[in-house]
């Protein structure tokens, strides 16, 4: 096994494929350690180049539900109020420390999705 970093992308390709050869290798063996080493280079490689971003909060809380059959009800359930689940889901309201903590235990979504800074629609009570 020759372990080494993954750093253009035919570098990239030849790992994959050597990943697919041994893929199915016993834990413990030679191929097994290659796997594990090159799994780790691998995922090394591809956070690095292909970022994947985090989730709109409000469009999580949104997929959640959906995971969930969760009714707009059924999250006003957890919020204590209809109306505050009308507002986030509408973007009028942004969401607090305690609605993220609510949202956190209630449907599991990461606490690292809901504390993102995202767009909404702020109403003033000014006119």
């Amino acid at each position: 096994m020759e372990a080494k970093l993954i750093k253009t992308e035919e570098d990239y390709a030849q790992a994959l494929d050597r990943l697919e050869v041994i893929f199915d290798a016993k834990i413990g063996s030679k191929e097994g350690d290659e796997l594990e080493v090159l799994g780790l280079l691998i995922y090394k490689y591809e956070t690095e180049h292909f970022p994947i971003n985090l989730p709109d909060p409000v469009e999580a809380i949104k997929f959640r539900m959906e995971q969930l059959n969760f009714t707009q009800n059924d999250l006003a359930d957890v919020l204590g109020q209809k109306s505050r689940a009308s507002e986030i889901l509408n973007r009028k309201r942004k969401l607090s420390l305690e609605i993220i903590r609510k949202l956190h235990e209630k449907l599991n979504i990461p606490t690292d999705v809901l504390i993102q800074v995202y767009l909404y629609k702020h109403i003033s009570n000014y006119y």
